[in-house]
């Protein structure tokens, strides 16, 4: 925001350079042509500067989306591992839980398909799951 405010500043500056170089030639002639030539490159300027601005906040709202998506995720990772580590039966340490736009991936083992099934339950339940995949292997207890 303060690149755009200093290119609109520096555009203000140079139209009044240029409209008070336009009030001292009352002669027309080659010097009010230059000023009219130098008026236009003047608003040129400032258009080109404010397409800049307005890509410059193009790219910071994309990069804030990306980064609440981002935190969105992480937080549905932490509930997933939080929900999984409150059930007594599922060993926590070999599940695996990983999110990306809401898409929650389970990996690792399990002793049961129960213990799958139930993994897979208790994510697909929280708020901002899209969909889980289980990928978790049922392995037999030794």
């Amino acid at each position: 925001m303060k690149v755009s405010k200093n290119f609109k500043v520096a555009g203000i500056s140079m139209l009044l350079v240029a409209g008070l170089v336009a009030c001292d030639n009352e002669k027309p002639g080659p010097a009010e042509t230059a000023g009219k030539n130098f008026d236009q490159s003047i608003d040129n300027a400032g258009k080109q500067m404010e397409k800049a601005g307005d890509k410059v906040a193009e790219k910071m709202a994309e990069q804030t989306e990306k980064t609440e998506v981002a935190i969105e995720d992480t937080e549905i990772t932490a509930k997933v591992k939080a929900a999984i580590f409150a059930e007594h039966d599922l060993k926590t340490l070999q599940i695996s839980v990983d999110t990306v736009k809401g898409v929650v991936t389970l990996s690792g083992s399990v002793d049961t398909q129960s213990n799958s099934d139930t993994a897979r339950s208790l994510a697909a339940a929280l708020a901002g799951v899209n969909r889980v995949e289980n990928r978790l292997v049922v392995l037999p207890a030794k």
